[in-house]
């Protein structure tokens, strides 16, 4: 399944249609086959391979920025020994769950959705798909449509349009479109950006690269982490692969969860600490404030995570090093600088970020209307109002995305179960709350998420529509709390008629 053994469609309609075999589809395959046996579903993924974004990205050194104890699974311990694992660890850990978990049968690769049209008379999704191999458009219906796509632009990554680029006489390299045949021994590569693509880039080519310079316009917060966790190796010595992975996933939840709150309560504290374990990584007299002192506080945007400390190591031992300025245009033969630098390369790496795109830019239509999402508001982050039997998986920008993943699919197939109880053929969620006041979806100040939060549903100011990205309220508002809601309006199997929830159900 890895492979390209695409499979051809062979169902007409299923309960749920699942959107992206990666982390997130694998995730909800699972959930399915566990917690609504008696439901069809089939996952469909664009690609002719499973994994998303792990297998996209094949850029050297691919690896997680959180450990894998809380961006793995919560039903499938993680017993490899790196907590920061590679990305074909990675990958053998989906493959392991497809084929433990019998979810082979369910996916069908090489199938793109290029619409979704919802019937309010039928209660039912017509989903076109296109098949890669040949370009044949097949119809499918489901009861339930649910996007496991992700929000990364799949087909194009993000770059600045730089003055002089036709100039260069080297190579131009975005990392999600990663040659396999690169061949950068020995020469100067320049790595344009300091996100965690760069951070993760450079090290790993720095191994046999001549020099790799890390070009940032301004500095990224970066805090080393153990690619080992020397507990959770130890627990798994002492304890069944089940009881310590989940001790270990309940002390690395907690160590995010207050690493994050320090940071917004105390941010001139986090700084300073900050700035003395990047200093007491770097060599005695490096400009930490020039080149590792951002201007924002810590997690107004992304933290970056670097596995032993690699890409300090990398500047400590001469391999790599970092320039903080701002491009002026290409040369022939490198980078002009504001300063009047002029930074040679053979190779530039445009590290400058990626597109986001709302559940793989499939248009969703209504009774024929197209859906605005950005028009629209999030019902606890995992419904989009207005647009029925529609669910979708985003996750956290402050902790694992698979914490969120695995909330949202039990609170999916709960959803099923308490419609299945009431006879219910449809839930769309209704914002008629004339106090609600709206705001951007996800507001941190990273590039490539204020360059597209125009294209998203936007969250409301309080409520079920308000974005907490907070994992603990999260278990409690998708893992315990009932599924009746006021917000949600459902539809009689049988009448077709339009009810609300009965007050006090909960599945």
């Amino acid at each position: 399944m890895s492979g390209s053994s695409a499979k051809t469609i062979d169902f007409e309609h299923v309960d749920v249609l699942v959107v992206g075999a990666g982390l997130t589809g694998i995730g909800m395959g699972y959930h399915m086959r566990a917690e609504q046996p008696g439901k069809t579903f089939a996952i469909v993924e664009t690609r002719d391979a499973i994994g998303g974004t792990w297998d996209l990205f094949r850029y050297p050194g691919i690896r997680s920025d959180a450990d894998l104890h809380t961006f793995g699974f919560g039903f499938k311990p993680w017993t490899r020994e790196n907590a920061i694992a590679d990305g074909d660890e990675i990958l053998e850990y989906l493959q392991e769950t497809i084929d433990e978990n019998d979810l082979g049968r369910h996916i069908h690769l090489g199938h793109k959705v290029i619409r979704a049209d919802f019937s309010s008379e039928e209660g039912l999704w017509t989903v076109t798909l296109q098949r890669m191999s040949d370009g044949k458009q097949i119809d499918v219906s489901c009861t339930m449509l649910f996007s496991a796509a992700g929000y990364y632009d799949t087909e194009n990554g993000y770059t600045p349009a730089f003055e002089g680029r036709e100039d260069f006489g080297g190579e131009i390299v975005h990392p999600q479109h990663w040659p396999q045949d690169l061949d950068y021994a020995g020469k100067k590569v320049v790595v344009i950006g300091s996100g965690a693509t760069a951070v993760t880039l450079i090290p790993a080519m720095a191994e046999t690269a001549g020099h790799v310079t890390m070009l940032q316009r301004s500095p990224s917060y970066v805090m080393p982490a153990p690619r080992q966790d020397p507990i959770a190796n130890t627990l798994r010595r002492l304890l069944p692969d089940p009881i310590a992975y989940a001790i270990t996933r309940k002390i690395n939840i907690n160590k995010q969860i207050m690493l994050y709150g320090a940071s917004r309560r105390f941010p001139k504290q986090m700084r300073a600490l900050i700035r003395k374990v990047n200093t007491g990584a770097l060599p005695e007299g490096y400009e930490v404030d020039t080149h590792f002192n951002p201007h924002y506080a810590p997690w107004d945007q992304r933290m970056c995570v670097v596995p032993d400390s690699d890409l300090f190591k990398a500047i400590s031992n001469g391999a790599a090093s970092v320039v903080t300025d701002h491009i002026v245009r290409f040369t022939e033969k490198g980078i002009l600088l504001k300063s009047g630098t002029e930074l040679e390369a053979d190779i530039i790496v445009t590290a400058t970020g990626l597109n986001m795109v709302p559940f793989g830019k499939i248009p969703l239509h209504v009774d024929g209307e197209e859906v605005n999402l950005n028009d629209h508001l999030l019902y606890k982050t995992l419904m989009v109002s207005d647009v029925p039997n529609f669910a979708f998986t985003v996750g956290y920008v402050n902790h694992a995305w698979t914490l969120k993943a695995d909330l949202v699919a039990h609170w999916f197939c709960r959803l099923l179960a308490y419609m299945d109880q009431h006879g219910y053929a449809t839930v769309t969620p209704v914002a008629n709350d004339p106090t609600l006041t709206r705001r951007p979806y996800i507001e941190m100040g990273s590039g490539y998420l204020s360059r597209a939060m125009h294209l998203f549903p936007q969250q409301g100011s309080h409520g079920p529509w308000k974005v907490a990205q907070n994992y603990k309220l999260d278990r409690v508002l998708l893992g315990k709390d009932p599924i009746d809601d006021p917000a949600l309006m459902f539809t009689d199997a049988t009448l077709g008629a339009a009810v609300t929830a009965p007050s006090g159900a909960a599945v």
